[in-house]
């Protein structure tokens, strides 16, 4: 089987998904650090809870933005480079019941 072409849309949809899937794994990381900071106390733990809250709803929109945008550059580029050079081949198995 060869891939000649990917739907560029969704492929961009497809990533950003996947991306601010991501940005929430980072964002939970990043504010697991920003408990351990505030444990400390005194006005830093005060900057790392909101900045814990501000990443957890920032990280996932920024990186599903960037994933749409890398998704659809990505999959106009294999488009473009696929009909010059014949696309992905990829072997399959059929399996068995």
């Amino acid at each position: 089987m060869v891939i000649k072409r990917v739907a560029v849309l969704k492929l961009a949809v497809f990533q950003m998904v996947l991306m601010a899937i991501f940005g929430v794994l980072i964002a939970l990381l990043f504010m697991m650090f920003g408990a351990v900071i505030g444990s400390f106390g005194g006005q830093a733990s005060a900057i790392a809870g909101v900045a814990g809250i501000a990443a957890l709803i920032i990280f996932p929109i920024m990186y599903g933005v960037i994933g749409f945008i890398a998704g659809a550059v990505g999959g106009a580029l294999y488009n473009l480079v696929a009909g010059m050079v014949g696309g992905i081949e990829i072997e399959v198995d059929q399996a068995t019941p």
